[in-house]
């Protein structure tokens, strides 16, 4: 885990929406998808459910968050 991977949850957590969470980081939608997909991957939980609109934090990722 680094920082720039916490940036990236934050902003998901606060926009609930990749595309705006990675505008509003300066990177590319795919980037910020890949970096928190790697972060889900070295902790094995999902830190967001991906199915919901707007998109939520999991339980885990609301633990990851605070």
């Amino acid at each position: 885990m680094n920082i720039q991977q916490l940036e990236y949850i934050l902003a998901v957590d606060k926009y609930r929406h990749f595309a705006k969470a990675a505008e509003h980081c300066r990177v590319t939608q795919p980037t910020l998808s890949m970096m928190i997909q790697k972060l889900e991957d070295e902790l094995g939980v999902k830190l967001f459910d991906r199915t919901l609109q707007p998109v939520a934090p999991t339980p885990a990722g609301r633990k990851v968050i605070d």
